[in-house]
């Protein structure tokens, strides 16, 4: 019997050229969200806020934030977009990089989202080769996979940020399954720690007990660009950061 293969990607954020050839060679796309690429770590010339306010002011910001100056942070960017219409201009920017990155997703493509997207804008950009899932759960190819999509709480205040709360309903939800699919990562320390960045990003304390509990063979996660671990087993589950696909513009396979 030929084996069925699941190519799975996150951290998009905005990498279209890419996204479009991420199922080749698999018969299904998976993609754990942030599409959307607000300010680029590595080239601060590229997103909306270099777009909008120049990355010479990009680079400013990147730098408090690698600082953890997160009020001096917040300081700058207020003064920057005092003169600005806020909702307005991320809205018309987030939607130009939605018309994009939708319609290259191939078919078929189960989709949740991460902490940068607006879930609300989704429905408009869909196509019926999509489907979009938080809190829910697909059977693809025989295997019962899970999605849970946004992040928690942090100071950096990203769109999608839910309580620790909503976040383990969501995750209770879901329930028992093959394949568990996050965009953020179980509170474990060596899956948070981002070694470009310098700091632990947030974890779910609820998605490792569902994991302890519930014996996914896969959970599989984003969020963390440059983690200082990628892949460990947590009890009989094998944990992977799938990668930053904006940057390595290559998908995870799954086979069996």
């Amino acid at each position: 019997m030929p084996a069925f293969r699941v190519n799975v990607v996150s951290d998009v954020h905005g990498n279209a050229a890419d996204l479009a050839r991420a199922k080749d060679g698999a018969d299904a796309l998976v993609c754990l969200g942030d599409l959307v690429l607000f300010l680029d770590y590595a080239d601060h010339s590229r997103g909306i806020f270099p777009d909008l306010f120049g990355a010479r002011n990009a680079t400013r910001l990147v730098e408090l934030r690698t600082a953890r100056r997160f009020e001096e942070a917040r300081e700058f960017g207020r003064r920057l977009w005092a003169g600005v219409d806020r909702g307005p201009a991320i809205e018309s920017a987030v939607r130009k990089q939605y018309a994009q990155l939708f319609a290259a997703f191939p078919t078929p493509t189960y989709a949740t989202y991460g902490n940068v997207d607006i879930p609300a804008l989704w429905p408009e950009y869909a196509g019926p080769g999509t489907t979009v899932l938080d809190g829910q759960r697909a059977e693809i190819g025989g295997r019962v996979f899970g999605f849970v999509g946004g992040g928690l709480r942090t100071p950096m205040r990203t769109p999608y940020e839910i309580s620790d709360e909503e976040y383990a309903a969501k995750i209770e939800a879901v329930g028992e399954v093959d394949v568990l699919c996050t965009h953020i990562p179980p509170d474990v320390p060596e899956l948070l720690y981002d070694t470009v960045a310098r700091r632990f990003e947030r974890g779910s304390r609820a998605l490792l007990d569902a994991i302890h509990r519930t014996r996914p063979r896969y959970a599989l996660f984003g969020h963390v660009h440059q983690p200082l671990v990628r892949r460990m087993r947590v009890g009989a589950t094998e944990c992977v950061n799938v990668g930053h696909f904006a940057g390595s513009g290559r998908p995870w396979a799954l086979e069996w």
